[in-house]
């Protein structure tokens, strides 16, 4: 399998982008990495920090995108890391891409390169998150401000299938986000969503608030990009929050660190479980190639993750089975 990485995506490019490479080349057979990047600027980068690229092809590269470029600086941009790589993976070049670098220069990138699946009207940011128990999709997290009825419909079966084929959930439960869980509320298109998500083949279990979002409500929350991205936002704050008042506590006092002490093992534990690296990031749902957006501040640990997550997406044919259950869909109308 060959995948490309943007190595100059993210706010630890290139050093910890490469070093993951290198992780995951030595854990996966068969495994071929494309590095897309200024290629004096990597290899002085692996040299200086002792990681051996021998086994990469840099694909060189002129320019890189900024986290402060506009969305579609990645059309402007032609000669960017970003650019390249989506480029090289709708050509055929590679069987996925990877990239750490802006988010919305990624998902428009995806958009007018790699293009949609057949029948997606939309591309989606789909975040894996983790609840009490276990972990969950958020299908929008920010691309798409305003949407139809029809394309959270979509976001569904995108989600429902990644969440099966590739995070392994048994009949994922699909849920809508909104004001109240009760059947009548929300607005106009969550009235209209949530009638179409009952004749959708997927498990819908109904409205989903905001308080049941870090419980086991469901699999796959379905939301417009605006209502996502807050979701998301306030969910990384509060859990920022509240492990940062933890520590505050244990801090406090001789007799609170050595209650620390006794509970070390769960704390770490509890730690390992909020921790997003284990996900790497988000897929790209909807764009006809793989497309994975990892982690802004991604580390070397982040980098594995992900790439072993994109391998699995490959792998277990989503692409092809969410293209034909929306043409299922397309069918019945």
């Amino acid at each position: 399998m060959k995948i490309i990485v943007d190595a100059f995506g993210g706010d630890n490019a290139p050093v910890e982008i490469i070093k993951g490479c290198a992780a995951a080349l030595d854990e996966n057979d068969g495994l071929e990495i494309i590095l897309t990047g200024p290629k004096e600027r990597i290899e002085n980068a692996a040299k200086e920090n002792n990681i051996d690229i021998s086994n990469m092809t840099i694909a060189d590269c002129t320019d890189v995108l900024t986290m402060e470029d506009d969305a579609m600086a990645v059309r402007k941009k032609k000669d960017s890391s970003m650019a390249v790589g989506l480029k090289m993976l709708a050509d055929g070049e590679g069987d996925a891409f990877l990239s750490a670098g802006n988010s919305g220069a990624l998902i428009t990138g995806a958009t007018l390169f790699v293009k949609r699946i057949k029948g997606i009207m939309r591309p989606a940011f789909s975040p894996i998150i983790p609840k009490s128990p276990g972990m969950f999709m958020l299908i929008d997290g920010g691309a798409n401000v305003e949407v139809k009825p029809e394309m959270l419909r979509q976001f569904a079966i995108m989600g429902s299938v990644y969440m099966e084929r590739v995070m392994k959930v048994v009949k994922p439960r699909v849920g809508l986000a909104n004001v109240g869980t009760e059947d009548h509320k929300g607005d106009t298109l969550r009235h209209e969503a949530f009638a179409l998500l009952k004749k959708t083949p997927v498990n819908f279990v109904g409205n989903v608030e905001g308080t049941q979002v870090p419980f086991d409500a469901c699999d796959v929350l379905v939301a417009d990009g605006f209502t996502g991205n807050l979701i998301l936002k306030m969910y990384e704050g509060a859990a920022a929050a509240v492990m940062g008042r933890i520590k505050e506590i244990y801090k406090k006092s001789l007799k609170n660190k050595l209650s620390a002490a006794l509970i070390a093992g769960d704390l770490k534990k509890l730690k390992g479980e909020m921790n997003s690296d284990v996900y790497g990031g988000a897929p790209i749902l909807g764009a006809a190639k793989p497309v994975f957006k990892v982690h802004g501040n991604a580390t070397a640990v982040t980098m594995r993750y992900a790439i072993a997550l994109t391998m699995n997406y490959v792998n277990t044919n989503v692409i092809e089975e969410i293209e034909k259950t929306v043409a299922g869909l397309n069918e019945g109308k």
